[in-house]
């Protein structure tokens, strides 16, 4: 058969739904095999946008999300999503054309090594010199994708391969069972969390699975051991839970990071380095037993005494199991920690100044979102203020980046989240520089009859970079810019266009956007004045106290 047919016979095989990209003349003979698939072709404006969708998709389901740029200029630009996808551990499967490799008429024209250039920043990258071997590197590169960790793979396919004929073979999809943790390791953990006065469990990104959550949320339960999470962590277990004491938004001096020091003991279930620190180990302090699929790497502020490596929900079972709850521990602060935590969060909850705070947008945002409906951000200041005050009810239904922590990726998230789960409410919320790096895929969403509203969170200028330079003592300078009519920008893409000139303003448009199908996006004027006041010098004041 041709290889480009065998190529997606193949990518089916894999269960592959969508592929999110922008094609070239060197993807014509795959995307004549395409057309001819169940795969459904999610045409974008951007590769970036196609990239950040698949890594969605990836992130979501457990399944590679696949996308498709052409050579040169289409492929770097898919170099920004695949270091989001490897760093958060989303996997994806990135497919690139090329000139023909065994006799080309144009030199050089746009000719760079794409897989050189992919191979810092993926599990897997390969150009394709034989259409016999598609099959099995397709095969390989999925196994890749998801295998613990999971993250983004690569595939090179030029254009005299994928024009050639080939045998027609197709390698089964072959699960595994993750290792289980070693009984001296479970009853090594089994004995520090006994002797341990003060324990406390941390709960990060690769503890977000559907029977992770299960198993954690029994563990909290029999226990009594209280918790927080690391912003990828977040909603792993219902934050309404009385153990839940917050989530570690910054890495120190906030609310949450006086139970940490406080704590003899940390379970760490999921975390790994790549995200933010949500603290800083130092010699001689506190012991940390690392739960997680790999032993944990060493970093200068992190470096646990104890690791428990397999499946997770096994190990914690096999803890749960085994644990006998201790009459001394003694989870007072705690509680105290707690309480200050919730006073101080609510505080500017009901706050109607205009332009918006921030604080008041992530209640607004609670009060109008059901419990599994999502929000998706992109990345900016804001990101701190909802990890901190929005409450998860359940697994990914905020959905943040806090590894690579990259620009753009907000509105293509909420267009994938809306794609997998129509009866779900989206809302994605932006910066305004954030939403300008891939403000195009407005078309895209109007032109797949999409449903979601998107908020600008607009000040004019690169806010977290900002409230950086105020917290720094520098003066004012370099981080302004002006804004288009957003309003009139949403319109001309088709979409619906709002401008919210008070509170209630804000209330109303947002009501009528998430009541109506379409896309809809709303230009929110955001105040942003208490971030250093807040963040940099109370915390430290407050935390102090405690």
């Amino acid at each position: 058969m041709k290889a480009s047919d065998l190529f997606i016979k193949a990518l089916e095989n894999e269960g592959v739904e969508y592929i999110f990209g922008v094609p070239g003349e060197e993807n014509l003979d795959f995307l004549e095999s395409l057309s001819k698939s169940t795969i459904k072709l999610i045409l974008t404006r951007h590769e970036q946008g196609a990239g950040f969708m698949a890594a969605t998709y990836g992130r979501l389901t457990g399944k590679p999300g696949v996308c498709l740029a052409t050579l040169g200029p289409g492929a770097t630009n898919l170099v920004t999503p695949a270091a989001y996808a490897q760093l958060g551990a989303m996997p994806m499967m990135m497919i690139t054309g090329q000139k023909p490799i065994k006799k080309s008429k144009q030199a050089r024209f746009q000719i760079i090594d794409v897989v050189d250039m992919m191979r810092p920043i993926t599990k897997y990258t390969k150009q394709i010199v034989d259409s016999n071997v598609i099959a099995s590197q397709i095969r390989e590169a999925f196994r890749l994708s998801t295998t613990e960790r999971p993250g983004a793979v690569h595939l090179e396919f030029p254009e005299d391969i994928a024009q050639e004929d080939c045998s027609e073979e197709i390698f089964d999809v072959v699960n595994y069972i993750m290792p289980k943790p070693d009984d001296k390791a479970i009853d090594a953990a089994v004995e520090m969390i006994q002797e341990a006065k003060m324990p406390l469990l941390l709960i990060g990104a690769g503890a977000n699975r559907k029977i992770t959550c299960q198993a954690l949320g029994r563990f909290v339960d029999e226990t009594g051991i209280y918790f927080f999470t690391t912003q990828m962590g977040k909603g792993v277990i219902d934050e309404r839970h009385p153990q839940y004491l917050g989530t570690a938004a910054l890495s120190s001096n906030d609310f949450v990071h006086a139970a940490i020091d406080a704590a003899d003991l940390i379970i760490n279930v999921g975390h790994d380095v790549i995200e933010k620190p949500p603290f800083f180990m130092k010699k001689g302090g506190k012991k940390v037993i690392h739960v997680n699929f790999d032993p944990a790497e060493v970093d200068p502020v992190y470096f646990p005494q104890l690791n428990v490596v397999g499946d997770i929900t096994h190990s914690v079972n096999k803890i749960t199991d085994q644990l006998e709850v201790q009459t001394d521990w003694d989870f007072s602060f705690y509680q105290k920690v707690k309480e200050e935590v919730k006073g101080h969060l609510s505080k500017y909850f009901q706050d109607e100044r205009f332009p918006m705070l921030p604080q008041r947008l992530v209640n607004l945002m609670r009060e109008n979102l059901g419990d599994k409906d999502v929000i998706t951000l992109d990345n900016g200041v804001y990101k701190l203020w909802f990890a901190r005050n929005y409450t998860c009810y359940h697994p990914n239904t905020l959905l943040l980046d806090n590894a690579l922590a990259s620009m753009g990726a907000g509105l293509p998230s909420a267009m994938t989240v809306n794609l997998l789960y129509p009866d779900k409410k989206v809302v994605a919320v932006c910066g305004d520089g954030g939403f300008m790096m891939n403000s195009q895929e407005l078309e895209t969403a109007v032109r797949l009859g999409l449903n979601l509203t998107v908020i600008i969170l607009n000040d004019g200028a690169y806010g977290m970079i900002k409230w950086k330079q105020e917290d720094m003592g520098f003066s004012d300078f370099g981080l302004d810019y002006k804004n288009p009519d957003f309003v009139k920008y949403a319109e001309s893409y088709g979409a619906h266009g709002y401008r919210a000139e008070s509170d209630s303003h804000f209330q109303e448009i947002l009501s009528r956007s998430l009541s109506n199908s379409g896309v809809h996006v709303i230009d929110l004027p955001v105040d942003y004045s208490l971030n250093h006041p807040i963040l940099n010098v109370l915390l430290k004041q407050k935390t102090a106290e405690l």
